[in-house]
């Protein structure tokens, strides 16, 4: 079995291109499933009225909070390993794994406490009126009660991501999101009248079917690792010790990594603020619609980003950045071209997308609004987001958070507030915003790329002599 993960590793670092695309195809078949289960949710909320739609939007902000965090640190701990890797070094591979799962132990209890303990205030702060604070607190504290078993699902799979292999978490949260589909409609409706069994649970329904599906996640995870040696790395924690020096390679990345997506949790936050001051709730429906659609047409920018951690750092940790260079131009040409053409399908298929989410024709007319505006972005998604993936490849977490700083608390939100706030214009100006600031992360990304590239390949050789 080890004779066959070495191999196996061994052609992942001799065929970029190919293993790039082992880790994309997993990653952007896994997402599809999550995001149709996003889009399917969406669906059976959407039946209990637009109310509901709004009271689990007020959510995401926190929802994004987390992923952010439990992410954030995992590509850290992706980064370190696939670095490891690339240097020959399984024990200190293994060693970043021990510590990946000491990370989560706690930011699972964190998490939660602080979910529970400070969750309806927080809905407050971020704009929640007060006819949907009980429905939104209702969601939010359901969750809650699974947050550790969605911390350690993400960090099992940033680990064997570390490894370069995506698709057993991918079958594995493939597995979880089926079966939450399937548990949807029992915990939130009342089936009685169609012959079935349902909980009426409603809102906080949806959020009881999430938590069920990542306890089975969790246990599939727990059993395949510890029980059948499924991985590349070792998990044997009876051999473990604290070590500052790794601790801190991972946090180098992970910290920024997660502040940056905190950040992004946050612009979230101030948005859904601005759009329900400046236009109401229907606003706020209408962009968590398109920001659910936005995501899926992210999936082949997010699987290419993804892999490129693993694939940049391997070559980065064997000192090979002739590879790095090529697997990068490879990567983002391919990312450009793809989100190039989806967005010109999705700006003529607007109006039939929108349609299927809600039959409320203030929120279509918003939502189409918001998408057609966006789709126009997507090119530029394709450039910015594997740049930020290749810095936490490359072990930088420092660029990640400065451009995504740039992004939201500099460009989008100031200029959205202006627009919708103070200068009381059409909502399409705050679409705008986003636009520019997406523009913005482009054109900084790839020329920090390059220069980081260049600088490590000079100390490299300056090394060398």
């Amino acid at each position: 079995m080890t004779e066959q993960k070495e191999s196996r590793l061994n052609e992942f670092l001799e065929n970029p291109e190919r293993s790039l695309w082992s880790i994309a195809i997993p990653v952007i078949a896994g997402m599809a499933i999550q995001t149709l289960y996003s889009v399917v949710d969406m669906l059976f909320i959407g039946q209990l009225g637009g109310s509901s739609i709004a009271a689990v939007a007020f959510n995401m902000p926190l929802y994004f909070f987390v992923m952010g965090i439990t992410f954030g640190i995992g590509t850290g701990i992706t980064a370190t390993i696939a670095r490891a890797i690339g240097e020959e070094d399984k024990e200190k591979a293994d060693d970043a794994a021990k510590h990946g799962i000491l990370i989560a132990l706690f930011l699972g209890i964190t998490l939660t406490l602080f979910g529970l303990l400070t969750g309806k205030k927080v809905l407050s702060m971020l704009g929640s009126p007060e006819e949907l604070i009980d429905e939104s607190w209702s969601y939010l504290r359901v969750t809650c009660y699974g947050m550790m078993f969605i911390v350690f699902s993400i960090v099992f799979r940033s680990i064997l991501a570390g490894e370069g292999d995506m698709k057993f978490p991918v079958m594995v949260a493939a597995t979880g999101t089926i079966l939450n589909i399937i548990l949807d409609p029992i915990f939130i409706f009342d089936l009685d009248e169609y012959g079935g069994f349902g909980l009426d649970m409603g809102v906080k329904g949806a959020a009881a079917a999430s938590v069920v599906s990542q306890m089975i996640v969790f246990l599939i995870f727990i059993f395949m690792l510890f029980f059948k040696d499924h991985a590349y790395i070792s998990f044997d924690m009876q051999n473990f010790t604290f070590s500052k020096d790794l601790m801190k390679e991972i946090l180098v990345v992970g910290i920024p990594s997660s502040l940056s997506m905190i950040i992004m949790s946050f612009g979230q936050g101030v948005f859904n603020y601005i759009l329900i001051i400046g236009y109401g709730p229907d606003a706020v429906a209408a962009y968590t619609i398109s920001g659910r659609l936005d995501m899926l047409m992210f999936l082949p920018i997010m699987g290419i980003a993804t892999g490129l951690v693993t694939t940049v750092g391997m070559f980065a940790g064997a000192k090979r950045f002739d590879k790095v260079r090529s697997i990068i131009i490879y990567a983002i040409s391919r990312a450009f071209a793809i989100v190039s053409i989806a967005s010109t399908i999705v700006y003529f298929l607007t109006p039939t997308i929108i349609s299927l989410f809600t039959d409320d024709e203030n929120i279509k007319n918003i939502g189409v609004s918001a998408l057609r505006t966006l789709c126009f972005t997507y090119p530029f998604v394709g450039i910015a987001m594997p740049c930020g993936r290749i810095m936490q490849g490359l072990g930088q977490g420092i660029p990640v958070l400065v451009i995504t700083a740039l992004r939201v608390l500099l460009v989008s939100a100031p200029l959205a507030y202006y627009f919708a706030i103070i200068d009381s214009r059409d909502i399409v100006w705050v679409w705008y915003s986003i636009a520019i600031s997406v523009s913005v992360s482009a054109i900084v990304g790839p020329l920090w790329v390059r220069k980081t590239i260049n600088e490590m390949e000079s100390s490299n050789e300056s090394l060398s002599n």
